[in-house]
């Protein structure tokens, strides 16, 4: 069984510029209480191909974390341009978000982001790859996310309906709940 079982992922703004700050709000159930924060990170994916490329926009720490349905806002950083092949500016990239207890990853939330200029004249002629008009390109995230789930020992004990600890809990099932709010997202667990 799972302790952690996202809930929803609204984007705040989205569309948005490609250097604006991505925004958003991550909804998630815990049953039991965790006496460690989790820990929450965000990378964006230029080059599926080249791991090295990818880019970890921001993390933040969420506890004390109570059984129930909790809410947090996550803002990151946009992408470093310089960072990004020229090639790979224009078009599908990732945007990843994953959530870890104990630095064990339980959870792996993805999206396709597309970047384009803002005008349709600089859609059909864009610049030449190196020279990029970042301060022109605009981001549009697709928000029907494929969500993967890895088991991972949590070492908690859920409490039942009575108050009362239940026994331990020392590895997620593949069967949490997958994000509501999007019907048809694509799931894989991971064992």
């Amino acid at each position: 069984m799972s302790i952690v079982t996202i809930r929803n992922v609204e984007f705040l703004n989205n569309p948005a510029r490609f250097l604006d700050p991505y925004h958003f709000r991550v909804t998630f159930e815990c049953i039991a209480q965790l006496p460690e924060d989790l820990e929450w990170r965000l990378i964006y994916v230029s080059s599926p191909g080249n791991e090295e490329l990818d880019q970890e926009l921001d993390d933040c720490l969420v506890g004390p974390v109570p059984v129930g349905v909790n809410a947090f806002e996550f803002e990151g950083s946009a992408p470093n341009p310089a960072k990004i092949p020229p090639e790979d500016v224009l078009g599908v990239a990732a945007l990843i978000l994953t959530g870890s207890y104990k630095e064990q990853e339980f959870v792996r939330v993805g999206y396709y982001q597309n970047t384009e200029y803002d005008n349709e004249e600089m859609k059909e002629n864009p610049p030449p790859l190196e020279s990029i008009r970042f301060d022109r390109l605009v981001r549009d995230i697709n928000t029907k996310p494929r969500v993967t789930r890895f088991q991972i020992k949590w070492d908690i004990a859920p409490q039942n309906q009575n108050g009362l600890a239940a026994t331990t809990v020392s590895a997620g099932a593949a069967t949490s709940a997958a994000v509501p709010s999007a019907n048809d997202l694509e799931m894989e667990d991971v064992q």
